[in-house]
């Protein structure tokens, strides 16, 4: 499973272009890789220019343990002078005070404007390091390793950096591009179930949103709740299809002027529900499962799909041991007056109105504005049984 997948951004006024590069066992080549060292039997993952010796690693403690030595000594044999910045695990901590600290951290190692913040971790470490390198020193390098499979998919590409706000998610960020994306499949052992199980909403995603042929494999897997449930052939297809859709989409529209807004499916009440939970209770993942849901029956209730279409969403969710329904802790009339009031404090609202992305088939979505907040209050009481 060695594949290379371009991110063709050259029509920018720089050429931000960039690889994503999926190798097992890449973690112990990225050094070299980023030297410049070519790899034999291994295509050289293309960076759009040339990186300088200092190198800030950034992750998470539990991440850290476990893959941070292999990937100091990695970057320390290439040549590159290597200190490490860890921030605490879980979106409650992405806000500008983790921000602030990263950038102490730059502060104390001398980071220079050739300098490369490398991050290695989840979403959640993706975000913050792609801001703190899109805003220190009016931007630096900055290298994406994510060790989740949600990660690997979606967050780590496309340059979507930012933290949250109080009132909403992702409400502070920038959209910077990374120099490189390096997936090594292989941290997904390590992997906890219920994060393996995250990323598979985005997965689905992709499936609804972009690819039938995605979705019908998905369908036809036995179980998806766990990585020792997936075929080999089937993980290659989830890694290559997801990041292959993220990739054209980006391409396309880089600062989602149009067609990238078709990523946020399940994501506009998804974001509400994190956002009413805290950030706490209910992972990006199970939100965005819970936020296709009520986005299918949004688009049953306008007469967008059919309910079979819908049934077979559903049972895909379910099957990954996803949620469907709503967290009982914001369950009652008055949360649910609270998600659609949550709506519009969202960053894809326009004159006022939220835009949607609902299904119309497999494999093919729309984004709207004309949907009624007592329609999306309806849905909200369905899911709320």
């Amino acid at each position: 499973m060695q594949t290379t997948i371009p991110v063709e951004l050259s029509q920018s006024s720089h050429d931000l272009s960039y690889t994503i590069a999926i190798h097992p066992g890449g973690l112990d080549r990225l050094g070299a890789w980023m030297a410049g060292q070519p790899s034999p039997g291994m295509e050289q993952p293309r960076l759009a220019s040339k990186l300088g010796s200092k190198v800030l690693l950034v992750s998470n403690g539990e991440i850290f343990e476990q893959y941070g030595d292999r990937l100091h000594q990695s970057l320390t044999q290439a040549g590159f002078d290597v200190a490490h910045h860890l921030i605490p695990p879980g979106e409650q901590h992405k806000h500008l005070g983790s921000i602030q600290a990263l950038y102490d951290s730059a502060l104390a190692h001398r980071l220079e404007r050739s300098s490369s913040l490398v991050a290695l971790g989840g979403g959640v470490v993706g975000d913050m390091t792609g801001f703190a390198a899109a805003t220190w020193l009016r931007g630096i390098n900055f290298i994406q390793v994510p060790t989740s499979l949600l990660a690997m998919v979606d967050a780590a590409i496309g340059g979507k950096t930012g933290v949250n706000h109080p009132q909403g998610k992702n409400l502070i960020g920038a959209f910077y591009q990374p120099k490189l994306v390096l997936i090594d499949p292989t941290v997904l052992k390590t992997l906890p179930q219920r994060e393996f199980r995250a990323g598979m909403a985005e997965v689905i995603k992709y499936g609804v949103i972009w690819s039938e042929s995605l979705f019908e494999a998905l369908e036809a897997s036995p179980r998806l709740d766990g990585l020792d449930q997936l075929s080999d052939d089937l993980l290659a297809m989830i890694l290559a299809e997801s990041c292959g859709a993220k990739a054209q989409v980006v391409s396309q529209d880089e600062k989602e002027a149009g067609l990238r807004a078709i990523l946020n499916y399940g994501h506009t009440i998804g974001h509400a529900v994190e956002s009413l939970m805290a950030y706490q209770g209910v992972n990006h993942g199970e939100a965005v499962a819970i936020g296709m849901v009520a986005a299918g029956a949004l688009a049953v209730q306008l007469g967008h799909w059919d309910a079979a279409s819908q049934a077979r969403q559903v049972a895909l969710i379910e099957k990954a041991g996803l949620p469907s329904k709503l967290p009982g802790a914001i369950a009652q009339p008055a949360d649910l007056a609270a998600i659609v009031a949550a709506l519009t404090q969202d960053k894809k609202v326009q004159a006022g109105r939220v835009r949607f992305v609902l299904p119309e088939a497999i494999g093919k979505v729309v984004i709207t504005d004309q949907v009624p907040s007592e329609t999306v209050l309806a849905v909200l009481r369905t899911l709320a049984t």
